[in-house]
């Protein structure tokens, strides 16, 4: 995996990287205190010294990529996955750290921002591709939709990312179109719409396995 991705691993560390840069060029114009964390109004509502906000926490979003793709990497039943699938891994890291970044020196450079409207806006954007990819994924133990169900049968597996993906997709669709609601609405829709499209995969899942379960004692 390595070998093969030497350019994606370069490429995509350099991208999560380039916030820092960015951060370094704004130096004499970022305050003591930058902005890192915002409320359910879309306003700041916490802050970070400046050394934090520039190096830190692309650091760390840094660290997370690298774990990801070291699991990953480890997992034997990924040797014939899904190119696409490690798509997926190679780059969401960077657009996080580069959505993360362009909030924050946008807003500290007093651009009126409405956090919550974009962030629900690529949200749905990264559900429907996560979505179109979930069936895509071959049984693995550390991508997908990981249930004891989906781990110890592969046509559960199948249909279950089959499901997920419909799932997902309209999930992303739905996130979008609430991008415009009131800046205070947007968490609660948030939780109740992730725990909806994690709830029907895995209640699909259980009722797959008990069906299959009836239908081979019956046998």
């Amino acid at each position: 995996m390595w070998k093969a991705n030497k350019a994606k691993l370069i490429l995509s560390s350099l991208g999560i990287l380039l916030p820092i840069f960015v951060g370094l060029s704004l130096w004499n114009q970022l305050p003591e205190q930058v902005p890192t964390h915002w409320g359910p109004d879309g306003n700041p509502d916490g802050f970070s010294s400046r050394p934090v906000a520039v190096f830190l926490l692309p650091l760390i979003v840094f660290a997370i990529h690298w774990l990801c793709l070291l699991v990953t990497s480890k997992d034997t039943k990924n040797k014939d996955q899904h190119r696409k699938v490690f798509n997926l891994i190679w780059w969401i890291c960077p657009v996080v750290s580069w959505f993360a970044g362009g909030i924050m020196y946008a807003t500290v450079l007093g651009a009126d921002v409405p956090v919550g409207t974009v962030a629900f806006l690529l949200m749905g954007f990264a559900f429907i591709v996560i979505g179109n990819y979930l069936p895509k994924c071959k049984q693995n133990r550390t991508l997908g939709i990981k249930l004891p169900w989906t781990l110890a049968d592969e046509g559960n597996w199948n249909a279950t990312h089959r499901i997920g993906g419909i799932t997902w997709v309209i999930g992303g669709i739905v996130c979008i179109l609430s991008a415009f609601l009131p800046q205070t609405a947007l968490p609660f829709v948030f939780i109740l719409l992730l725990v909806i499209m994690m709830l029907i995969p895995t209640v699909y899942s259980y009722r797959y396995h008990k069906t299959h379960q009836q239908n081979h004692n019956h046998q």
